[in-house]
């Protein structure tokens, strides 16, 4: 099986989360960064897993266009949608459903929060400003569910 594993990423949190998902795959596996490479070919893959970065409640627009433009294909596909963010529960729910078009959700064979991480060395000041007043948190901050990555790939391995 051919598998895609499309992805956003600002500080490289979706990056790593996307390259600990591939190595729970047999066949194939392509990542893809959609910021890097934007225009990718799926008619050779036959599973194709999309996810990005959420910053301000938004998800990064090369990922919001590569959906947009692919919709009709990834329709036809075994797909899987995750996010990085640090929200949870019900604000992650909201989150996610503002970021994916309903009818891929609601095809999604699988659909997780990675959860996220807060790189204080990569932001510029602004950036660190606004997480310390937001989130209440000065330094560096890892919170990635490597059980929901392993969960997303046995829904999808199943």
């Amino acid at each position: 099986m051919n598998t895609l594993i499309a992805y956003g990423t600002k500080y490289g949190c979706a990056q790593k989360c996307a390259m600990e998902l591939a190595k729970e795959f047999d066949g194939n596996v392509e990542l893809v960064n959609l910021k890097e490479k934007g225009n990718v070919n799926l008619s050779g893959y036959d599973r194709v897993i999309i996810g990005g970065s959420l910053y301000i409640g938004r998800i990064q627009k090369e990922v919001s266009e590569f959906i947009t433009s692919n919709l009709d294909l990834l329709l036809k596909k075994e797909t899987g949608l995750f996010v990085c963010g640090m929200q949870e529960g019900d604000m992650m729910e909201k989150e996610i459903a503002e970021n994916f078009p309903a009818e891929l959700l609601s095809k999604a064979k699988s659909v997780k929060s990675f959860g996220g991480e807060f790189n204080f060395k990569k932001m510029n000041f602004m950036e660190k400003a606004i997480v310390k007043k937001v989130s209440k948190v000065s330094s560096d901050k890892s919170d990635i569910r490597h059980e929901n990555i392993k969960k997303l790939a046995m829904d999808l391995n199943s």
